[in-house]
């Protein structure tokens, strides 16, 4: 959008134009920006312009949604990540990291609260990977669909810890830009 800083008053409309002693109309002036100044970016722009926090969202979906999928076909008992709702709580803890990672557009102020969420989505899905990590070494060929579900679910858990850590490292980054 362009926008210019000048005086846009009209000069010398206290005198009234005479021909003939007649008031003649007034004539009409038209004004144009003559100086473009480039659109102001928000701190944050360029970072978020990458948009990883969708991204991070997505999985978190998909973690919650596989979360059901274990409570529905599962009995408690039969693993940790059952047990524990390992699932529901890093899709749900993700889900909210990406919902405030995408608020930063407009409240750049949520930058140290987006870090901390970010890291604390790193440090549940550690403990949730030491946990699937668990089942999968119990490996039972009863269990032989679900235990494969539970490996899925450990891609989807390291993508989400690596974009994680990648937001967690271009906010560190941004932070410390900002303070100096």
């Amino acid at each position: 959008m362009a926008c210019a800083d000048f005086d846009m008053e009209i000069q010398g409309a206290e005198e009234e134009p005479l021909r003939a002693g007649r008031r003649e109309p007034p004539t009409v002036r038209y004004y144009q920006a003559t100086d473009l100044k480039p659109e102001v970016k928000g701190p944050l722009h360029d970072l978020l312009q990458k948009q990883p926090a969708v991204l991070g969202m997505v999985s978190g979906l998909i973690s919650v949604g596989v979360g059901f999928l274990f409570a529905t076909t599962q009995t408690m008992d039969q693993s940790l990540f059952t047990l524990f709702r390992v699932s529901h709580i890093t899709g749900a803890l993700f889900l909210i990291a990406g919902l405030i990672t995408n608020l930063l557009f407009k409240y750049p102020e949520l930058l140290h609260a987006s870090l901390g969420v970010n890291c604390g989505c790193i440090i549940v899905a550690f403990i949730a990977a030491c946990l699937i990590s668990v089942d999968l070494v119990k490996w039972d060929s009863d269990n032989d669909l679900h235990l494969r579900m539970e490996a899925l679910e450990l891609c989807v858990l390291g993508l989400e810890v690596f974009l994680s850590a990648v937001l967690c490292f271009w906010f560190f980054k941004e932070k410390h830009s900002k303070s100096q």
